[in-house]
This record gives structure tokens, sequence and C-alpha cells, in this order.
């Protein structure tokens, strides 16, 4: 098994790299990506590819989101220190691990209990103590800790789950890949006065959102 024992100047090379250099530049967001160790996230087959521009097998058909996808969709969210976040697709815990240090709380949803188990043992053993994980259909969210702030949905469906958008707090953001199983778009939703806004921004490739409120199964690609 390949092992990182210091890894401080590949995270470094990515944030300089892959983020900086394509025009992600919030000092927030910058700082939270350098802080979390990627590879601590990554199956032990994978983790010397774990600061690759890519996304990586995690088990369970699932994946690790590229690190520019990964900050591209927190800096859209623009976390604030008192905000309450949902994530919709904990996988292996990396995207609720940088929300949780810019958000107060980060409530998150695995449909696939191994994975869900592996996250709520794997979070809090690395110090992200204000994350909680939950498992079940995400496309229901957690109406019994709603409203939210800010909502990250980490798969596509074909369009954002009404439960979602019910739950979402007055002038909150929600950021979903919507599409077909093999092109998304980015869409950023966002919540005035009771009504929605939505605004396209830049094609994605996401594994799909599987639940009563998006595809009943993993759509044929």
């Amino acid at each position: 098994m390949f092992e990182i024992k210091d890894d401080t100047w590949q995270r470094a090379e990515m944030v300089e790299k892959q983020l900086r250099r394509r025009g992600i530049r919030d000092p927030a967001v910058l700082a939270a990506m350098l802080a979390v160790p990627r590879h601590e996230f990554v199956p032990g087959e994978f983790r010397a590819r774990a600061y690759d521009d890519v996304p990586l097998p995690i088990g369970g058909g699932q994946t690790i989101s590229q690190p520019y996808i990964v900050a591209a969709m927190t800096l859209a969210l623009r976390p604030q220190t008192s905000d309450r976040a949902l994530e919709i697709g904990t996988g292996c815990g990396y995207q609720a691990a940088v929300l949780s240090l810019l958000a107060k709380e980060v409530f998150t949803i695995e449909r696939q209990p191994e994975l869900a188990s592996t996250a709520s043992e794997r979070l809090p053993n690395l110090g992200y103590h204000n994350v909680h994980v939950h498992c079940g259909d995400g496309t229901l969210g957690l109406p019994e800790f709603a409203p939210f702030d800010t909502i990250l949905v980490a798969a596509a469906a074909p369009a954002a789950p009404e439960p979602l958008l019910a739950q979402l707090a007055e002038l909150g953001r929600m950021i979903i890949p919507v599409g077909d199983a093999d092109s998304q778009e980015l869409r950023l939703i966002e919540k005035h006065a009771g009504a929605f806004s939505t605004k396209t921004l830049e094609g994605c490739r996401f594994v799909p959102l599987v639940g009563h409120h998006s595809w009943q199964k993993p759509p044929e690609r």
C-alpha cells in the first residue's frame, strides 16, 4: 500500500496549479482545500494519485470528485461561518470536511451504509467534529434539521429535488449538477422572498443521484 507521510507540498501544489491558476482565489476556500489531507479520504491503492486533478474510485460505484470541482462548488455556495450546511452524497467525506472548515455545522447524507459508516468514523478521527453523517435517501433531505443555509448535492439529478428546495432557508444557496447520465451542468439555485433563481455555471460529470425524487436506479450510460 502506498503511504504518504508528509503531503504538505502536494497540497500546496494542488492549490496553486489546480485551483488558483484556474481562477479560484477566495482565501477561505483555498485555505480549506490546503488544510484537508485529501489522501486520508482515498482508498490505499489510489493514494499515490490523491492529489491528481481527477476523480478517483472510493468503492460502491462512487467517486471522490476532482479537487477543482470540490473547490468550485464550495466557492459557488459562498459558505459563511454561521451557516448550517447540508450535503447530499457523503461518499468518503472529503467534501464535508472542506465545508466543515467554512460553515458552523454540516449535515451530510449517504445512501450506501458502508460508505456512511466509514465516513462517520473517519471524519471525527481526523478532527472534523461539526459534521453529522446520516444514512438514507438524500433526495428527501433532513426535514427534522431544516432549514439549511447552503445545500451541496454531490451527485447528478435530472432536476433539483423538491424536498431539498423546500429545506433551503431564505437567502439560501444550493449547488447541484443537473442533466442526464453522461452530461451535466452545475447550477446555483438561490432563494429570495420565497422564490428561486437559477444560474448555470459550468459543465461537469457526476455519478447519478439515486432516490425517490431523482432516478429510482442508476441510469444506463
